[in-house]
């Protein structure tokens, strides 16, 4: 069986370091190890639109800064598939199919969809589009017979989700979609990088985001006025590293050749972590060195980014290539789909053949 990887993003805004270490750049690790035989990279926007669905021109705009994001840090369309999910029409056929194998209630008592519902406010009236988020989430992925998915923790109800509605489908009419492994980030300090104010989450709304398109000074000030510990108000005071923002992306990004370049005077994060603990070690040390290393892991980033910016048309034209090409192995799983729900009525020339006569010799 071939190896297919299937991810996305919702375009509801700037792509930002918390997406980079939870996901991009892993992908792009998977991208260039040679081990999957295809990988589809999805910009989610009829999925951003459940929740969005007054606000069209908010998601149609950030189609290109998500498109952008991808390409500066560094997805190749020539070996990745970039694709638009609203050009894909076999993705929602497949969802209104796959409704039929998943209740209500099950719905209901998925973590993230209680969560995000929970989150967005929606208690009191649920658009029906965001609350069967599952169900589109399963489409996209079986659609392009994903071996591996790779996600954030948050997203494992609905992976397994997609596992339940997979294992139904087969039950019910014959081995045809491909259940999917999940793939999470090694390490666990990339599962879910916290805001800069040490939030839980990164929001737009919020203004806690380093965002991947942030020039130096920016990606300096707000590492300049990121949370650390409110206790450790002096110096000589000891520091907790625990809930402390900046030792929580210094474990996401820090190497050990960063110590010898940007801070010899300590051979490892742990020596770090030690003498902050202890104390002795302010905050603006410590905030200097994660600036000199997120410059470094951006800085190329960036560089790509401008590049392309400079021919948006030829962006465009990936993404659109990426549909073409996505759309037809969605295809092709739809009318396998089809074929065993017995609804492939005009390809089935059995049934045809059957029928006609029945018919001819209840004639005779």
């Amino acid at each position: 069986m071939a190896k297919i990887i299937l991810t996305g993003d919702r375009p509801t805004g700037r792509l930002h370091v918390g997406h980079y270490a939870g996901s991009l750049k892993g992908r792009v690790e998977l991208q260039n190890s040679g081990e999957y035989d295809k990988i589809f990279i999805m910009i989610a926007d009829a999925q951003a639109l459940t929740d969005n669905f007054d606000n069209p021109e908010k998601v149609r705009q950030n189609i290109l800064e998500v498109a952008l994001d991808y390409l500066s840090v560094g997805l190749d369309p020539a070996k990745s598939t970039l694709f638009i999910q609203s050009q894909i029409s076999e993705l929602t056929e497949l969802t209104f199919f796959y409704m039929n194998l998943v209740t209500v209630s099950r719905l209901q008592r998925n973590p993230t969809v209680k969560s995000e519902i929970q989150m967005r406010n929606f208690e009191a009236s649920i658009p029906v589009g965001f609350f069967c988020y599952p169900i589109s989430q399963a489409s996209d992925i079986t659609a392009f017979k994903a071996t591996t998915v790779p996600v954030g923790e948050d997203q494992l109800p609905m992976l397994e989700q997609t596992k339940e509605i997979v294992r139904t489908f087969n039950r019910i009419y014959g081995e045809t979609l491909v259940e999917p492994d999940i793939l999470l980030p090694k390490n666990k300090a990339c599962l879910r990088l916290p805001g800069t104010d040490g939030k839980a989450k990164m929001s737009k709304s919020l203004g806690n985001c380093i965002y991947l398109a942030d020039d130096e000074k920016t990606v300096e000030a707000k590492i300049k006025d990121m949370y650390t510990d409110p206790e450790h108000i002096r110096v000589t005071d000891p520091g907790h590293i625990e809930g402390n923002t900046v030792f929580t992306y210094l474990d996401a990004f820090s190497k050990p050749e960063h110590f010898a370049e940007y801070l010899p005077d300590y051979a490892s994060l742990d020596e770090l972590k030690e003498h902050y603990q202890k104390g002795g070690l302010g905050d603006v040390k410590i905030k200097k060195f994660l600036t000199k290393i997120m410059q470094e892991e951006l800085a190329p980033i960036r560089a790509r980014r401008k590049e392309y910016e400079k021919d948006i048309p030829a962006v465009y034209e990936i993404l659109r290539k990426g549909s073409e090409a996505a759309r037809a192995v969605a295809a092709d799983t739809l009318s396998d789909v089809k074929k065993a729900m017995k609804i492939d009525y005009f390809a089935d020339n059995e049934l045809m053949k059957a029928q006609a006569e029945k018919y001819s010799d209840s004639q005779i």
